[in-house]
């Protein structure tokens, strides 16, 4: 087994969403998710980390090639969520609650099918500066 090494490439996407459970009156939604439960939305400029672990590939010295990665993401993400109400544009969203824990896990699940099985995948997803979720720990 050759040496393991792992690559990372970081995007963004701005998007709106609300976070609602529909099962509770909007009471109980204030009380659990506060002003980002409000009827009218929020957005947040996300920032995206894809880490990819891997042996070196000993013709192109590469993990996976970050061109071919970025495009990936690109086509699989950002085209998805960028700059879309999350609730209301994506069928990701429609009956699931667009937290960033949600979003990270619908992230891996986009992607992971066009990652080699050889290789592991995590995702990082900055909400804030100061808050992010991670998938898989």
């Amino acid at each position: 087994m050759g040496e393991r090494v792992s690559v990372i490439r970081r995007e963004h996407f701005n998007a709106a969403h609300r976070l609602y459970n529909n099962d509770w009156d909007d009471a109980m939604n204030e009380k659990v998710f506060g002003k980002c439960s409000w009827p009218h939305y929020h957005g947040h400029n996300y920032e995206l980390e894809v880490k990819v672990t891997g042996e070196v590939n000993k013709k192109t010295g590469y993990v996976i090639d970050m061109k071919e990665l970025s495009g990936l993401i690109r086509n699989e993400v950002h085209r998805r969520f960028d700059h879309k109400n999350l609730n209301l544009d994506t069928k990701e969203f429609k009956k699931l609650n667009p937290t960033a824990e949600n979003i990270v896990i619908v992230i891996y699940n986009l992607l992971r099918p066009h990652i080699d099985k050889k290789m592991d995948l995590q995702i990082r997803l900055y909400e804030t500066p100061r808050n992010f979720a991670e998938f898989p720990v």
